[in-house]
């Protein structure tokens, strides 16, 4: 199986369709046993451009505490995650139906595998 280098992982956690030769890796992270923990450290990577970005702007252009900067930020980062992983497996969904998987793919897979079909 290939897995995609950094330059490519990243085009994939901002929603890239990968070429066909990492067809195989995208099914193994979408129906491993760990696919929501791999599922919930891509919506980190993704946030954390923005998260630093909100951090800077804050801390430049308010007079707030960096600690309290800091809380509000990692609440939002809490509140996208909960957001995001409660739909976590319609999301894996529609990955693999962009990397021309038939649609209910993931949930079949990992059904046979023995994991959870669904999530939470």
């Amino acid at each position: 199986m290939k897995r995609p280098g950094p330059v490519r992982w990243l085009h994939y956690v901002y929603g890239g369709v990968l070429p066909e030769e990492y067809r195989e890796w995208v099914l193994y992270d979408a129906t491993a046993k760990t696919w929501v923990l791999r599922f919930a450290f891509r919506i980190f990577a993704e946030a954390l451009p923005w998260l630093i970005a909100g951090y800077v702007v804050l801390t430049l252009v308010t007079p707030m505490p960096a600690g309290m900067i800091v809380a509000a930020l990692l609440i939002s980062l809490l509140l996208s995650l909960f957001l995001t992983v409660t739909s976590a497996d319609e999301l894996a969904e529609v990955r693999l139906t962009k990397h021309g998987f038939p649609p209910g793919t993931g949930k079949a897979v990992r059904k046979r595998r023995g994991g959870a079909s669904t999530w939470p």
